[in-house]
């Protein structure tokens, strides 16, 4: 009995043995690390941390942008008439010669031509040319007024049209125009045509090089000053 408990234990603590050997096969133990180590472990850590670096940004950089704004202004510029030139205003005293009849004229700029209207016209001939007689109308309001007979050369005819109106052939004469103290020899277109009280229009073969016209004034030359013909 005594024997059967001794290899009872033999048995026992052999089983033992195997059980160790089964839970680390081929290993040591893990020994433990003794606290000091643990201890200086982050230590170290903290050693090889890179050193804070102070960061510098650039400076942002600034444009200055000039913005131009252009206005259009609109600007009342004065032209200059020159010296040698009339103004005339949008009616006008002419004085027809030969004749020495004065009369107010309308300054037509859109007439090529400029335009008596007589109260009779006949014509004629002399010497083998074509003359016309012209009895000049009275001007409107001037009872005192004698007419006036006038005989001049044809030099042409024109061919004139006027709206409403048929056209009409009329003959052209020359004669000297006074208006202020500019005298100038033009051809004149005769009618004698009713329906107006208009006698005379100076039309632009006066006004060419010689005179400027401001429609919004009247008679700004007064009555002509006769000194001699041009």
């Amino acid at each position: 009995m005594q024997k059967f408990s001794l290899l009872w234990l033999l048995v026992a603590a052999q089983l033992m043995v195997g059980c160790q050997s089964l839970l680390y096969p081929g290993q040591e133990r893990p020994q433990a690390s003794p606290a000091g180590a643990q201890a200086t472990e982050p230590q170290s850590e903290r050693a090889h941390c890179p050193e804070p670096v102070e960061v510098i940004c650039a400076k942002p950089e600034v444009r200055v942008v000039e913005k131009v704004i252009e206005r259009s202004v609109e600007k009342v510029v004065e032209v200059p008439v020159a010296k040698d030139k009339l103004v005339l205003g949008a009616v006008e005293q002419v004085s027809i010669e030969p004749s020495g009849l004065v009369i107010e004229s309308i300054v037509d700029t859109g007439s090529p031509t400029s335009t008596l209207r007589a109260q009779a016209l006949t014509r004629f001939e002399r010497d083998g040319e074509d003359w016309i007689r012209i009895q000049l109308a009275k001007a409107k309001g001037d009872d005192k007024a004698k007419p006036v007979s006038v005989e001049l050369p044809i030099k042409r005819h024109i061919r004139a049209t006027r709206l409403g109106f048929p056209s009409q052939r009329r003959p052209i004469v020359e004669m000297n125009l006074t208006v202020g103290d500019v005298t100038h020899m033009v051809e004149v277109s005769l009618t004698d045509e009713g329906g107006t009280d208009v006698l005379m229009l100076l039309g632009r073969n006066f006004l060419k090089d010689a005179a400027v016209v401001d429609v919004s004034r009247r008679n700004v030359q007064g009555p002509p000053r006769m000194s001699g013909g041009k």
